[in-house]
C-alpha cells in the first residue's frame, strides 16, 4: 500500500511541477559543438558568443541533455538568452522532444 502512495505521490508531483534535465543551452545550428562556427568567425570568444549570434541569425534555442537535443517551445523566455552556452538545470513539461521551459538555473 505505501508503495502505491508513493508512486501516486511522485507521478502527482512530476504531472504539476515537470521534469528536470540536466544539460547546456545551445542553439539549433551548432546542436552540440560551436567550433565549427567559432572557427569561421573570430569575433565569437565563446560558445554564448556563438550560440547568441546564431539564434540572431534565425536558429532556435535547443537543450543539448546526455546526447539528445530537445527543442524548446517558449523561445522568448528570458533566461535562454542568459545562460545560453552553459551548463543548467531546466525545469519544464516535456511533449514529444520538445520542452515548454518554466525555470532554468546555472549548473
Amino acid at each position: 500500500m505505501i508503495s502505491k502512495i508513493t508512486f501516486a505521490t511522485a507521478l502527482l508531483a512530476t504531472s504539476c511541477f515537470g521534469a528536470t534535465w540536466t544539460g547546456k543551452i545551445s542553439d539549433s545550428a551548432c546542436g552540440a559543438s560551436h567550433a565549427k562556427m567559432r572557427a569561421a568567425h573570430a569575433d565569437l570568444r565563446s560558445d554564448k558568443d556563438c550560440a547568441l549570434a546564431c539564434i540572431k541569425s534565425g536558429s532556435k534555442y535547443v537543450l543539448l541533455s546526455k546526447a539528445k537535443v530537445f527543442q524548446i517551445d517558449n523561445q522568448n523566455l528570458d533566461d535562454l538568452q542568459k545562460y545560453a552556452g552553459q551548463n543548467v538545470t531546466l525545469t519544464g513539461k516535456l511533449t514529444g522532444d520538445s520542452i515548454e521551459v518554466t525555470s532554468i538555473v546555472a549548473k
